[in-house]
């Protein structure tokens, strides 16, 4: 029989909830990182047992942790998160400029093909990557917002290993935390084709 696993961040820490198809019993794991509070927690659909977990604490601030074992044992990992360049400002909730700052990770997203890939979003607004596990992170420069409805564009550099095959993907994401799946969902009166496209690149 299949089994499901829920992972659950709250204030107090993270859990993780599996259970068989049937879902009538829970076998509840935690609390990891008790007295934290744990932004997000998400596994890697290319190994589920690589999983990554942003908690957070107004006393030490951010910190990335990673398990290999499906939450057994947990890591922590990278946590410098750097802007490039020179960052500006934005306009603050009164209308003043105000200094873009790190501030914490709201959201994990390992690739759907290497556990060592995964986005993080984060406060003040940017996109950050890392492919080596969350050990590093590269800021993905956003491109201009055109519209509220318009895709926004990104870029991210890095440096490719000649021969090897590589898997872009893009995946557009709600303030509501809802994002496009995984597999293909058409929907006329809405997104058409709603999924995570992937364009396979090989380097020369």
């Amino acid at each position: 029989m299949s089994r499901v696993r829920v992972l659950v961040g709250t204030r107090k820490g993270a859990f993780v909830l599996e259970s068989d198809g049937k879902r009538e019993r829970w076998d509840v794991s935690g609390p990891y990182f008790g007295g934290w509070e744990i932004y997000h927690l998400k596994g890697s659909p290319a190994d589920p047992d690589r999983l990554y977990a942003s908690q957070c604490s107004g006393w030490f601030g951010q910190l990335i942790q990673r398990s290999s074992d499906g939450g057994k044992t947990w890591e922590p990992v990278g946590n410098q998160f750097t802007y490039e360049g020179v960052p500006g400002t934005h306009q603050w909730y009164d209308g003043t400029p105000h200094p873009w700052e790190f501030k914490r990770v709201w959201h994990l997203e390992p690739s759907l093909t290497d556990p060592d890939v995964v986005l993080a979003g984060i406060e003040d607004a940017a996109l950050f990557r890392s492919t080596d596990g969350g050990t590093t992170w590269l800021q993905a420069t956003l491109g201009p917002e055109l519209s509220r409805y318009s895709f926004r564009e990104f870029t991210f550099g890095f440096t490719p290993v000649a021969g090897r095959t590589y898997d872009i993907q893009s995946c557009a994401w709600s303030r509501g935390g809802e994002g496009q799946p995984t597999t293909a969902v058409w929907q006329p009166a809405g997104y058409m084709r709603n999924v995570i496209e992937t364009v396979k690149v090989t380097a020369a």
